[in-house]
């Protein structure tokens, strides 16, 4: 599995302080966040660890989907991106809610995305957010903290 736990992403390095300033919403909400691009993921999870949020985070979509089955009970969100290579993001979150109907979904690309293709890709499955890249980390937030807070 590619979890980025595994490469040996430090969590206790300057860019994961606990500083005052940093409102933490939720130790509780565990999000499985999905994207090829390793340095994206990375970015991303920590900004979402600072922000209180438990982040298991995957450059490789079964992986991540192998993940979903163990511990779908304990996942609040899925974030996960459109365009990757083997398994694209609308076939992970198809899979992922034949496991749990209920799971809350952010899709994001960089690509522009019309409605019609999107409601056509997932016209059986509701999807809570979109966001299009790039974004800043505290739209990432923002968005986030609206759906499982």
């Amino acid at each position: 599995m590619n979890t980025l736990d595994d490469t040996g992403l430090d969590d206790t390095g300057p860019d994961n302080n606990n500083n005052n300033n940093t409102q933490h919403v939720s130790g509780s909400s565990s999000i499985l966040l999905i994207d090829d691009n390793f340095d994206i993921v990375r970015l991303m999870q920590r900004a979402l660890k600072e922000h209180g949020f438990n982040v298991s985070a995957f450059t490789d979509p079964a992986g991540a989907l192998e993940d979903f089955k163990i511990n779908y009970r304990n996942c609040s969100l899925i974030l996960s991106d459109t365009i990757m290579p083997k398994m694209n993001g609308y076939e992970l979150i198809k899979k992922a809610k034949e496991i749990d109907k209920q799971v809350k979904v952010v899709l994001m690309s960089a690509f522009e995305i019309n409605d019609e293709e999107f409601h056509t890709m997932l016209s059986d499955i509701k999807i809570d957010a979109f966001l299009q890249k790039p974004f800043s980390m505290g739209k990432l937030n923002d968005v986030v903290e609206k759906i499982i807070v």
